[in-house]
């Protein structure tokens, strides 16, 4: 199984020679598989990959010719890593503020006043004053269905 560093360095007439030498062996596996004459079938998989290594680099040639560069291997850049610290630094989370959370039962204490948990109640409000309560939370003071 070669390698595709090991296709690159081949000219354009030995890929080809080697794609239709990789083809006839996969047909003749494909033959011996359904005649149940195959012992490695894992070999059915290597020569695929073969194919699709011989035919990657081909292709990388020839959008090497079409963008005017060497038809060398493609070797992606990537930015220089941070240092250790910088990375932990960024992993830490944020510190979150505190959420405000309506108080139950469980959590009185001294005899506060609790709000019921699953109240259904909506207070309509004016300014500081509370000027009705309103039993479902449809409606509000001076909102009626019937007007």
């Amino acid at each position: 199984m070669p390698s595709a560093s090991e296709l690159r360095e081949l000219d354009d007439d030995e890929l080809d020679g080697r794609l239709v030498e990789y083809r006839r062996e996969l047909l003749n596996l494909r033959f011996q598989l359904g005649t149940g004459q195959l012992d490695n079938v894992t070999r059915v998989s290597q020569v695929r990959r073969d194919i699709a290594r011989v035919l990657t680099v081909l292709r990388d040639r020839e959008i090497a010719v079409a963008e005017g560069r060497d038809a060398g291997p493609v070797i992606a850049a990537r930015p220089p890593r941070r240092p250790r610290a910088e990375r932990e630094e960024a992993a830490e989370p944020a510190a979150r503020p505190a959420r405000s959370r309506r108080r139950t039962a469980a959590d009185a204490a001294d005899g506060d006043e609790v709000e019921p948990a699953d109240t259904d109640e909506v207070r309509a409000t004016d300014g500081d004053e509370v000027d009705e309560v309103v039993a479902g939370g449809d409606d509000v003071a001076g909102d009626e269905e019937g007007s």
